[in-house]
């Protein structure tokens, strides 16, 4: 009953609901003892009035402070009672999507229809080892409570997992044994928690079927039993089975299916293993398809049938025994389709030919006509004599269920026992952990056998679980030395003695199995009889006689009677089982014969209580309910010798909706499964429970500083008894104050209160100060704007007078500039009109002189042409008169010698040489008809040039015809023209003689520029068809640029692989070394047993025992290469790798390329990605350069082009303008013309001369323009090519060009060019051009070349990739561990072959090597014999005569240690095994022990013994892994050997002779390299050496630091109780007070400090230093933020300050110890981030975006974790809304992340072990005396 005085105004309390359940409502008034009414606010804002009885004060439940909502464990809330309860489980469950809640010691487990991430291994390890109050209610926190009670108490437990079905108990119990196989690990079987988390899928597919309430409920109920050895490790496990429900295998209720497998079968039917069983669909057997629901939906049973069978291989039973039992499933499913033919008079009867029993009787190898005659009649037998009765249709359908039944139940059975033969090891069991799977409180419509079973069994449960509730409130007050009073709680033992007593219902129901005629309606009316008036918890219904009630703990049940009597005796017709055993199938007779042995032995034995196995013997025939008893007592007497762990599984509703609870539902559940009842218990006694400190830190604001007393303890009374009057609502125990229930919610009302009170008192002084601030501020601003004001006021008032001054000054200035002007207006213009007068006047006087002149000109022309043309006159008719006389005497002639020709002597005379005359003359026709020819063709050509010149003749005269008619219009100025004329002559005669020139020089200059133009085009033709091919180059280049990339990508590609294969091969590394350790312990145990009286040797001893075949000797040149063999055979047999094989054995002997090809591959992955990296920057590089060089040659092309052009078109104007010149000249100085040209001074002929100047003007700036373009051309190709690498050859020396002065103008074609320049432009083009010519030919070898490498590269990639494409998709076809398995086996036989070949090439090598070392040492004989004489004969000469002293040279070290063969031992032992890590490393040289054994290893590198070598490298190795395995979790030891290893792996590679290493040594150190021995292969072991003890080192920290974590960077504040605690509940967190040794960040910081001082002055490298703090970061970061991520109490504003106040004290640390640079502040940046997410404003949409862009580094599930999480811890902060949750979700969406919800605390990044040379000279290196290395002698 709660307290009167809570129920004041504002206060909240729960009210009935029919729909809700519960309601909340708030008081308007306060209420006083003996009111009968309370006024009440619904949230929907409705007023409703609550009726008080007087008599029992019913006043309703009150409701528990916001702050206290959502908690962890429901006892710690204030109010305990029902509303409360279901109230915290739907906040936690819908809003915070927590679905475990603790219930004191019980968890509740409320299903999500939904997969959770919150299952991984990473989870798993968050919480091993921790306190289960730490951490959020997990079923893994009772997984881990339970075995660490296990370990620490030597008791055995038990997991009690129930509720009704749907509710997640089989998956609960799932996930308790897979934590339970991950913390543990094995013993002796490796694999045997594989194989208990193996039997799931099996007993899931056997025994789960689909139901109206779950898809995958359990039908059946188990107890596994994990047993564990003396170390706490899984041995061995068993499993019992209660309850299996049989009649599922032949009926199905509708939307229901039978057990999984049978569905899996027929999914599988395709496969040719089962076509012998002649399966098809589900749809067509009927004991499939009654539920009419065949498929489950997200669920494929071709897979899970997969699943199944890899579940049975793993656990041993093998194909053929899979084979068998699937076949007996695929005959139930044929015996379903059995047709029963209906006959008169009670009889049946089954065709012998009926298809589905033929396959049945095939399958079942028994015979056909026996099986159908008996499944239709059946055999009485009385005492004389035998009856075969036939039997009606239903009784045999019935009986054919009931043989189906029964061989189901068969298979079961020998399948459970199967699986405790395989989980039963041979180790002894120690302890166990019990996890009990079986069904809670069942309820239906109709209730039968089954449910009354498992109710029965519940009540047991229940039972016990009341009376453990109660022994611990016990045990609690006694431990606390409190008073207490017995709890009245509920005590369900009638209810039991009820159905198990004597002529209980089980009692009754045997009886009436044993009565001949005993029916269910006979048995029914006992129990009226019996039962009905002796016992309260039965009852009768009233509308049946057939059916019975029973009152239990959770319910009141209605069972029906029908089918009890059957199912209790569980019937199976004998001659069916006799027909069966004659069976030809083995494996069912297995079954039969089996399973009678096992019911004649002890029922403890038993592993299934499922039924009777129908034995002849009746007598001896127990009852299912007699069995189940039986087990059950035994489950009982089993589960009080363990100590018990409740997870009660909830279900919330009935429609599977995810994060959706039903109030009704819920509440029922919570009745039904006791929850109900511990708070009840927990409530009537002192639920909540406070330490003296927690009271104290909460509620100290309560106490005035006076009160605060030295002893907390008495404060705390003091407080109390201040505060609660009543003595009673409390108690002061031991250790804690017990508070009644609601006491602790008026403690926190007094709390709110006193803070709210000081908040307004805060709040009053802050207003307070605030406004004094303001007031002081506003005068402040007054009196500063008055100032400013005032100032303002003087500045305006000066500002005026200014003004008033200048605008004077300024009208002075104006009106005088105004007159200046005016002046000077006047003045101007009178100037003006005296120059034109005057002009005028001088005009005037020049145009009359001129037109005298002129006209002067104009007559003498007249008179001239006068004077010709009569002389032409009269030359002519003189011409005349000579040509008439002459003919006249010519005729004269012509007769005289026609007269003379006629006579005959003339004849004669002439006749002689006639013939060669008249030769002659023909032959002189010809030539003159020739030369006709040739001047008519020239007559022609000159007719035709004539009648050019004529026509252009007419048109310059129409011309001229024109201009004369304009010229008349001025006749008047014709003698002024005619001067002017005169003068005009003579210019055209001097501008004649320049065109003549002019025209000589612009062909020559045409000629030049024409060939200069020819020869650009020829190179311009050949520079395209260079750029054309180079395009296609380029093109071909990009294609092959894009195949790098693609290569580069996949190159990228292999670099992550390689990064993955790298951490693998380093975890691969360290499981080998935790395999070898085990293998070592064992065989060290093994012989403890065989002979403990010879284990008596040293450590050393063991560890050489274990060198001893790598120190054998060997014969041979290979020996050295024969130790690094054997070793590496040895260190490879040794890895897990041959476990993956299908055999699982471990080859005695190993191909020698297994063992160096795994070793060298990782390191040619990486030389082949540095080349192709190199020859991508090579080729990018090129691409660069050849883009560069083209784009210049295309800007000087074209630039070229363009110039070319100008000067076209240049020459083009320039030859217009010189004809229009020419034509106007002509046209001035025409003979021909009528008319005169215009006078000199006239308007056409300033026109004229005008247009001259303007022409010869604009010639001469083309003329610059082109040579300046020429210049400016070849300058900039000059400056292009100038400092090129390819033009170094090329020289453009300008100063050997030829001036223009200097060449003659009429032989040199430079001639043309004024000043050299169209040379100078020729010639830096030419240049230009061999310098491209030198760059294209250069490039295009280049391009060729590195194209051709590329391409055999690609080829290679190609071809390598298109192997692995088939390999992969072979092996994709198969199943995961054959594939893995062939891929292994397809890798070591490629890696073989290329082994082999480089063995081979190696062995030549070798061979070479060797016969070199033997002609070597020859030669060294050879000299040494040959100085050996030299210096004889010197004594011999220079003998002196007396003897003198001769000085000792100071000893000069060679850097080696010599020892004697068979030291080596002696050497380890001092220098390895007897050595301690802290005195080395304090007073010694860092790396000392690694020096040491290089310079024992050059020596025996110096007398070439590599059997030596080998033996002192091996055994260094064994010391060293020897001294790790012994003593690796001391972190100075671990640090120590590494810094030595890395040392000596440094040392092999700085000495090795390599050109890569010898650059980094002085001179010294290059003469100290190896000379005889390669150790490539030592250096690849000594790498992994070094791998190993980095991962033992961080394991060693991590073992160290995971204590120190969790409490120094959250648990500690720094300030304490700044905020106060919240109450917790029954389970108490570990926490750390002010008088405890608190773990601090200091503690953190200064174990860090430790490790870092330590590792320094173990010389350790660097690099290796920062890779190691990178690591500690990254787990700080990991393990901190998973426990904020499973710690509900840890997201708060005031936890997320004190994190980044840690993280800011880690990154001092950094700073200070200078390794901010080591990557470990970015390790912390999801840290940083969560701690952000904690304290920023969480409301509105933007708020969300800024939360989505500040945390990068979180993932989205970790940022809904945190969100949902966060809990205010004070009364004033404001929970995170569902709204901004799924605003949050809805932004990161998008987002391409890991879905995983932890990060993973065990991940150890890969190392890398950089080379880093030393700069310690080996010959000054000393031996200290205390490390008893005496027989070391230094050379």
């Amino acid at each position: 009953m709660a307290n009167s005085e809570l129920y004041t105004k504002h206060a909240r309390v729960w009210l009935p609901d029919t729909v809700k359940v519960w309601k909340s409502a708030k008081l308007l008034r306060d209420y006083t003892p003996g009111d009968q009414t309370l006024f009440l606010l619904l949230d929907d804002g409705t007023e409703v009035e609550y009726k008080v009885d007087r008599r029992t004060n019913n006043l309703p439940a009150l409701r528990n402070p916001n702050i206290l909502v959502g908690e962890n464990d429901l006892t710690a809330l204030s109010y305990l009672n029902e509303p409360a309860v279901l109230h915290n489980i739907k906040v936690r469950f819908i809003d915070s999507k927590l679905i475990y809640t603790y219930c004191g010691i019980v968890l509740v487990a409320v299903n999500p229809y939904e997969n959770l991430p919150i299952y991984e291994a990473d989870i798993i390890h968050a919480y091993s080892g921790q306190n289960m109050a730490d951490m959020d209610p997990h079923i893994f926190a009772v997984a881990e409570e339970a075995y660490k009670q296990m370990a620490r108490d030597q008791q055995n437990q038990s997991i009690i997992v129930s509720g009704e079905s749907g509710a997640g108990k089989t998956v609960s119990a799932k996930y308790a044994m897979r934590y339970f196989a991950t913390v543990s690990g094995a013993s002796s079987e490796a694999d045997i928690e594989e194989r208990v988390l193996a039997s799931n899928p099996i007993m899931e597919a056997l025994g789960n079927a689909k139901t109206t309430r779950n898809d995958n409920s359990s039908r059946f109920g188990k107890y596994i039993e994990i047993g564990f050895d003396k170390k706490h490790r899984i041995v061995g496990a068993h499993m019992r089975t209660y309850l299996l429900e049989k009649s599922r295998v032949v009926f199905q209720a509708h939307g229901e299916r039978n057990y999984h497998i049978f569905y899996q079968l027929c999914a599988s039917s395709h496969l040719p293993e089962f076509k012998t069983f002649k399966l098809g669909e589900a749809d067509d057997f009927h004991y499939s398809n009654q539920g009419h629901n065949p498929v489950i939906d997200g669920v494929d049973d071709a897979k899970d049938m997969w699943n199944t069978r890899r579940a049975f291989s793993q656990l041993g039973i093998g194909e053929s025994n899979q084979m068998e039992m699937f076949q007996i499933l695929a005959a139930i499913l044929h015996l379903s389709n059995v047709e029963v033919k209906d006959h008169s008079g009670d009889r049946s009867s089954i065709l012998p030919d009926n298809a589905d029993l033929v396959v049945f009787c095939e399958l079942m190898g028994v015979h056909c006509e026996e099986m159908a005659h008996w499944l239709c009649h059946r055999k009485l037998q009385t005492t004389t004599e035998t009856y075969v009765k036939g039997v009606s249709k239903t009784n045999a359908v019935n009986g054919r269920d009931a043989l189906a039944k029964h061989i189901y139940a068969r298979l079961f059975r020998w399948i459970v026992g199967c699986i405790n033969n395989v989980l039963k090891s041979a180790v002894k069991q120690h302890s166990f952990i019990g996890v009990l799977d079986i069904y809670g409180f069942e309820t239906f419509d109709i209730n039968s056998f089954e449910q009354f079973c498992i109710n029965y069994a519940n009540e047991k449960l229940q039972q016990q679980f009341n009376l453990h509730v109660f022994k611990l409130e016990q045990e609690e007050y006694m431990k606390e030395q409190i008073p207490w009073t017995l709890i009245d709680f509920y005590d369900n033992q009638p209810c039991i003695n009820l159905i198990e007593a004597k002529l209980g219902i089980l009692d009754l129901l045997d009886e009436e199995c044993k009565m001949p005629k005993g029916s269910d309606g006979t048995w029914c009316q006992k129990m009226y009889n019996t039962l009905l008036k002796q016992n309260a918890h039965f009852d009768k219904p009233r509308l049946s006689n057939r059916a019975f009630i029973i009152h239990h703990f959770a319910d009141k049940v209605e069972y029906h009677c029908d089918g009890f009597l059957e199912k209790n005796k569980d019937t199976v017709n004998e001659e069916q089982i006799h027909v069966l055993q004659k069976s030809k199938f083995d494996f069912l007779l297995k079954l039969f014969v089996g399973n009678e042995k096992a019911t004649s032995s002890t029922n403890r034995s038993t592993t299934s209580i499922t039924g009777r196995f129908g034995l002849s013997q009746r007598g001896n025939k127990k009852t299912v309910g007699l069995q189940f008893r039986h087990s059950l007592h035994l489950l009982m007497d089993t589960l009080n010798a363990t100590t018990p762990h409740y997870v009660r599984c909830i279900k919330p509703n009935d429609h599977k909706v995810p994060f959706s609870l039903d109030p009704l539902r819920a509440v029922q559940q919570l009745r039904a499964c006791g929850i109900l009842e511990t708070i009840r218990i927990s409530a009537a006694g002192f639920p909540s429970r406070w330490t003296y400190q927690e009271f104290f830190c909460r509620y100290r604001v309560l106490m005035k500083q006076k009160d605060v007393l030295p002893d907390g303890k008495l404060t705390c009374q003091n407080l109390l008894k201040k505060l609660i009057r009543d003595q009673n609502l409390y108690q002061f125990g031991k250790n804690k104050i017990f508070f009644r229930a609601g006491q602790v919610a008026y403690l926190e009302k007094l709390r709110s209160e006193q803070l709210r009170r000081a908040c307004v008192s805060i709040q009053k002084t802050i207003r307070c100060w605030l406004a004094r601030k303001k007031y002081l501020r506003m005068k402040q601003s007054a009196i500063t704007l008055q100032k400013h004001v005032r100032g303002h006021q003087a500045r305006c008032y000066v500002h005026f007078l200014r003004r008033t001054k200048a605008a004077v000054v300024i009208q002075r200035n104006v009106r005088m500039w105004a007159a200046r002007i005016h002046y000077q207006k006047l003045r101007s213009a009178s100037v003006v009109i005296q120059c034109f007068f005057r002009a005028y006047v001088a005009r005037k006087l020049y145009y009359k002189i001129l037109y005298e002149e002129k006209a002067l000109v104009i007559q003498k022309w007249v008179k001239g042409w006068l004077a010709r043309q009569h002389y032409q006159r009269t030359r002519a008719n003189i011409i005349l008169l000579q040509s008439c006389v002459r003919r006249v005497l010519a005729k004269r002639e012509l007769k005289q010698l026609k007269v003379e020709a006629r006579s005959v002597e003339h004849f004669k005379n002439l006749s002689v040489g006639m013939e060669n005359k008249i030769m002659q003359l023909q032959l002189k026709i010809e030539e003159q008809h020739k030369d006709v020819r040739e001047l008519n063709e020239r007559l022609n050509a000159a007719a035709k040039t004539q009648d050019i010149e004529r026509e252009r003749h007419c048109k310059e005269l129409e011309n001229l015809q024109r201009s004369e008619k304009k010229t008349r219009t001025k006749a008047e100025a014709l003698p002024s023209l005619m001067e002017q004329l005169s003068f005009l002559q003579q210019e055209l005669e001097n501008t004649r003689n320049q065109k003549e020139v002019l025209e000589d020089q612009n062909n020559v200059y045409k000629e030049q520029t024409q060939q200069v133009v020819e020869e650009l085009n020829m190179k311009n033709s050949l520079l395209n068809d260079e750029k054309d091919n180079l395009n296609k180059l380029i093109l071909e280049q990009k294609q092959q640029i894009t195949e790098i990339k693609a290569q580069v990508e996949n190159t990228e590609k292999l670099q992550k692989e390689l990064i993955e294969e790298r951490s693998r091969y380093q975890s691969l590394l360290c499981e080998h070394l935790h395999l070898q350790e085990l293998h070592k312990d064992l065989k060290e145990e093994l012989e403890l047993r065989l002979s403990p009286s010879k284990r008596s040797e040293s450590n050393y001893t063991s560890n050489s025992s274990e060198c001893s075949p790598m120190i054998a000797s060997t014969n041979g040149q290979d020996s050295s290469l024969d130790k690094v063999t054997v070793y590496a055979l040895m260190e490879l047999t040794k890895r897990p790798f041959f476990d993956t094989l299908p055999n699982k054995e471990t080859p005695s002997t190993v191909d020698l390329p297994l063992i160096l090809k795994l070793q060298r591959r990782v390191r040619e992955v990486e030389k082949d990605k540095q080349s192709l990296q190199r020859q991508l920057d090579e080729k990018e590089a090129q691409e660069e350069e050849a883009k560069d060089m083209e784009e210049e040659i295309s800007v000087g092309r074209a630039e070229l082009d363009l110039e070319t052009l100008k000067r076209q078109e240049l020459a083009s104007e320039n030859k217009k303008l010189k004809q229009d010149l020419s034509e106007l000249r002509k046209s001035l100085t025409n003979e021909n013309s009528e008319l005169m040209p215009p006078p000199v001074g006239s308007t056409t002929y300033n026109v004229l001369l005008e247009q001259l100047n303007s022409s010869n003007e604009e010639l001469d700036m083309r003329k610059e323009e082109v040579l300046l373009l020429q210049s400016h051309i070849v300058r900039q190709e000059a400056m292009k090519y100038k400092d090129a690498a390819l033009a170094e050859g090329v020289s453009l020396d300008l100063s050997d060009v030829p001036s223009f002065q200097d060449v003659d103008r009429s032989t040199d074609i430079h001639t043309l060019n004024e000043d050299g320049e169209l040379w100078l432009a020729y010639e830096g083009l030419k240049e230009t051009n061999r310098v491209l010519e030198c760059q294209m030919q250069t490039l295009e070898m280049q391009h060729s070349a590195r194209y051709e490498k590329l391409l055999e590269e690609v080829n290679m990639l190609k071809e390598e990739k298109e192997q692995q494409q088939k390999l992969l998709a072979q092996t994709l076809q198969l199943p995961e561990d054959a594939r893995i398995e062939v891929g292994l086996e397809l890798e070591i036989t490629r890696l073989t072959q290329e082994n082999l070949e480089l063995m081979e090439q190696q062995d030549k090598q070798d061979k070479t090597i060797v016969n070199l070392k033997n002609d070597l040492q020859l030669y060294m004989k050879r000299v040494e014999e040959f100085q050996a004489h030299q210096r004889k004969t010197s004594i011999g000469t220079n003998s002196p005569a007396k003897g003198a002293s001769i000085p000792r040279k100071e000893r000069e070290y060679q850097g080696m240690l010599e020892y004697k063969e068979g030291e080596e031992s002696h050497l380890v032992k001092c220098l390895v095994l007897d050595l301690k890590a802290r005195g080395v490393a304090v007073r010694f040289l860092p790396g000392l022990p690694a020096y040491i054994i290089f310079m024992c290893l050059r020596y025996a590198d110096r007398v070439n013994d590599d059997q030596r070598a080998s033996t002192l490298l091996n055994s260094v190795l064994c010391s060293i892994k020897g001294v790790v395995k012994r003593r690796g979790k001391d972190f100075d030891v671990s640090s120590f050997w590494l810094s030595n290893t890395c040392r000596l792996l440094h040392c092999l590679k700085q000495y090795s002779g390599d050109e890569t290493f010898k650059t980094h040594n002085t001179v010294k150190q290059n003469e100290h390299c190896l000379t005889n021995f390669e150790l490539t292969e030592y250096q690849n072991v000594f790498a992994d050496l070094a791998v190993q003890i980095y991962r033992q080192l961080i394991k060693s920290m991590e073992d160290t630091l995971q204590p120190l974590i969790v409490s120094s960077m959250l648990e500690h504040e720094t300030i304490q109780g700044v905020l106060g605690s919240k109450p917790t509940g029954l389970r108490k967190r570990s926490s750390n007070s002010p008088e405890e040794d608190a773990v601090t960040v200091e503690v953190l910081l200064q174990q860090l400090g430790l490790w870092h001082t330590t590792m320094t002055k173990h010389g350790m490298d660097s690099g290796l230093i920062k890779q190691v703090v990178r690591q500690q970061f990254y787990i700080i970061c990991a393990v901190t933020l998973n426990h904020l991520l499973l710690r509900k109490d840890m997201c708060s504003w005031s936890k997320g300050l004190q994190i980044r106040y840690n993280v800011w004290q880690l990154e001092e640390w950094l700073v200070e110890m200078e390794l901010t640079d080591c990557g470990a502040k970015e390790m912390l940046e999801p840290l940083i981030q969560a701690a952000q997410l904690l304290q920023v404003k969480k409301k509105t949409e933007a708020d969300a975006q800024a939360i989505c862009s500040m945390c990068t580094g979180l993932t989205t599930a970790q940022i809904v974790k945190v969100l949902t999480l966060y809990t205010p811890v004070i009364e004033f902060e404001e929970r995170v809304t569902t709204t901004f949750i799924a605003t949050i979700k809805n932004i990161l969406k998008d987002r391409e992340e890991s879905s995983t919800l932890m990060m993973d605390a065990k991940k150890i990044f890969s190392v890398t072990i950089a080379f880093s040379p030393s700069s310690v000279a080996l010959e000054t290196i000393q031996i200290p005396a205390s490390l008893n290395l005496n027989f070391l002698n230094r050379i």
